[in-house]
Order: structure tokens, then sequence, then C-alpha cells
């Protein structure tokens, strides 16, 4: 396989089998050098395989990859010197501290005591660790676990960063910090890779979007594109009263002729629509039913929106429904 020169990564046709389950099926990738590139999808859709293969750590059934030129099957050791990989999980000592991780990594990656000592500082004060930089990471918050673990993938700071999910079961303020450290890495040069089950995160970050579902890679584009890709607008409507919401889905439902998506936040919902005139008139059809509408935009559709489209169900449910990838592999 030969490897564009513009491209971080590349893959074609990958492959990966677990018994009769086909985790990874005929998964295709072309990762902009520079960029911060999202792998969407839920839990079980192949994103943690993928990754895996890309980084070496499996061995693909089928296709062929490159990372930064180099082979991923014939040129591994090289593969393994340009890049870095922050999984789902800590990977660091919780026994130890903030500070003698970093150094115990630093030393291992070639640097002097000094050296190291002065790398752990300088991440632990970028990443807002240096209150904690003599406390044992098992006494770390959840959103201290994952700073320490990127800056731990960033001692020596590689040319590709693989981030595997990383921020599962985080606070939003957490997220928001974990987001605006990967936005300095792109800017320093590194390119992301970072798988997502979260539509929010790979419209906020990724430069392109790979969509994939049951192994496959189902879509792929910016953000923008894939909006456009849906061919419709989106009616957004929230409501004064949760309560109300089941009377209003039903109302928008039938007004409409569409399936209503129901949102994250208990008062909204959504829905694709082609007609403006059509939505006006739902909307009067709310208020005339008693259901008070606080405020509605009609505009571009959702990420969300996108995913219903793309696989026939929201995202959240295709992340409830889906076997966890952690079984296969």
């Amino acid at each position: 396989m030969k490897s564009t020169p513009d491209l971080a990564v590349e893959a074609t046709g990958l492959i990966k089998h677990f018994g009769s389950t086909r985790a990874v099926d005929g998964i295709d990738l072309a990762v902009p050098a520079g960029t911060v590139y999202g792998v969407l999808g839920p839990n079980g859709a192949g994103k943690t395989t993928a990754v895996r293969i890309l980084t070496t750590l499996q061995q693909p059934d089928g296709g062929t990859a490159t990372v930064l030129g180099h082979d991923i099957q014939r040129e591994p050791d090289t593969v393994r010197s340009l890049v870095s990989l922050t999984g789902q999980f800590a990977s660091v000592d919780e026994d130890l501290t903030g500070t003698e991780n970093l150094v115990l990594l630093g030393r291992l990656l070639g640097y002097s005591r000094s050296q190291a000592r002065r790398r752990a500082d300088d991440l632990l004060t970028a990443f807002g660790l240096a209150d904690a930089a003599d406390r044992q990471v098992k006494k770390y918050s959840g959103g201290m676990r994952r700073r320490i673990d990127i800056a731990a993938s960033i001692v020596v700071t590689p040319e590709v960063l693989f981030l595997d999910e990383p921020t599962t079961g985080l606070d939003p303020r957490s997220r928001n910090q974990v987001w605006d450290i990967i936005r300095v890495l792109v800017s320093g040069g590194t390119t992301v890779l970072l798988t997502t089950q979260y539509l929010d995160e790979a419209d906020q970050l990724a430069d392109r979007i790979a969509v994939i579902d049951h192994g496959k890679v189902i879509a792929e584009g910016t953000s923008g594109e894939l909006k456009a890709s849906v061919g419709a607008g989106a009616v957004h409507v929230r409501l004064r009263d949760p309560v109300k919401r089941p009377d209003a889905e039903r109302h928008l439902t039938k007004a409409l002729g569409v399936p209503v998506l129901l949102e994250h936040d208990p008062v909204a919902l959504s829905a694709r629509v082609e007609d403006s005139d059509l939505v006006a008139r739902a909307i009067s059809g709310l208020i005339a039913a008693g259901i008070e509408v606080a405020e509605f935009s009609l505009g571009q559709p959702s990420l969300d929106e996108v995913f219903l489209a793309l696989t026939g169900r929201p995202a959240e449910e295709a992340t409830e429904d889906a076997p966890g990838e952690e079984t296969a592999a």
C-alpha cells in the first residue's frame, strides 16, 4: 500500500474477526496530517478494534494501513515509535504520584533524571495538576485521571496521538478541559485520531468525521458535509413544561409527518423537515393545544439527526443496544 504524503493515517479494507463476529468489516480511513479526525459510533461499532489495529496492538485479518507512511504490519516498531495511545481506561500506576508516573515514563523513554523531572513538572503545570503532583493517582478525580493519562501519552510528544473515548464518564467541566488539551496538541502539529460515542464531541473537535456502525464506515466528511448530506432542514423546539413533551411529540409527528427526536434536554424535541410552512402550522397547532413553546428554530440538522438518518435509530439507543467491543476483543 502506497501512502499519500499529506495523510497521517491511511487504511484500506481493514477487517478483524473475533470468532463469528466481524468487529471491523472493511474500514477505509484517510486522516489528514495536523488535524483532529473523529471516529464516531456507538459501543460495539468497531472503533476500539480499529484503533488497536492501527497502533499495532492487534493484527488485521484483512486490509492494509500505514501511519505516517509506515506499514503497520511490515514496520510495527517504527509505527510504535511515532504514535501514542490513550485508551478508555487509565494506564498509569495508581499507587504512584502524578510526578512519579511521569518521571518514570520519561526515564523509560530516554530522558536523564533531571530532564524527566523538568518534563513532568511542565506537563503537570500545563494540565492543571501541579497542586496534585505529589498525590497518589488513585486519589485523583475522574477528570484528573484522564488528564494525567493524556499527559503520560505525550511525555515525548507523538506525531500521531490516538485517543480512544477520552471523555467517557466525565462531567461537562472535565470534558471541556480535555477538549482544550486536544486543541493545544493539534495547534502544536500533532495529528489526533479521536474515537467517541458523543455526537457533540465530534461536532466540537473534529475537522473530519467517519461514522462507524457494525464495523463499517457508513459516512465520512466534515460536520457540515454530514449535516448537508441529510438533505433536509431541522426544526428544534423547546417547551416550557417537560410534562407536556409526550403530547408535543404526538402533535408534531402528526403535523409534520416525520419522526420526532426526543433530545437529551427534557424539554427539547427536533425533526427533519423540508417545508418551512409546515413548521409554522405545526407550532401554531402546539400552542392551540395548550402546549407552551419557549422557543423554536429552523436550520441545519444536528449530528444526532444525521446519525438517526444514517442508522435509523438515535445515537443513545444505538449505544445502549450495541454489545461492548471489549467483550469481542
